[in-house]
């Protein structure tokens, strides 16, 4: 079932990125963003707990059917975190003086915004393939 890889994929993803800012977000963002200052830190810590939590309802709906009328709140909620992102870090990314490391964060947000659009657009039984 193609609805629960995507859901799998996307607990991953945001398991990684939500451990890594929870515990480790004053080596992280001075990394990603020049210039951080270490006392906001904070503010990586609080997305990343958004991300654990986003995480964990995605891991509980790994077996589900997902998209189309199915799982709409689940779908509906990672597509909306996964658009927004995908349109800043690709305003960030193309601006200047930003880290080459972006991309490689960008790059599964931007496949995950498709993959999700196609889950709430399309529905769980038709082809991705667009055929």
């Amino acid at each position: 079932m193609i609805s629960s890889l995507i859901t799998r994929t996307s607990a991953f993803v945001l398991i990684l990125g939500g451990l890594v800012l929870l515990f480790a977000p004053d080596v992280a963002l001075p990394r990603l963003v020049p210039g951080y200052p270490a006392s906001a830190a904070w503010i990586g810590s609080l997305l990343g707990s958004s991300w654990l939590g986003l995480a964990a309802l995605n891991w509980s709906h790994r077996a589900t059917l997902l998209g189309g009328i199915y799982g709409r709140p689940v779908v509906l909620a990672n597509f909306a975190l996964y658009l927004m992102s995908a349109l800043t870090l690709v305003r960030v990314v193309l601006g200047t003086g930003t880290s080459p490391a972006l991309w490689f964060i960008a790059a599964p947000v931007m496949a995950l915004a498709i993959a999700y659009a196609a889950l709430l657009f399309r529905g769980p039984f038709d082809p991705l393939s667009g055929a």
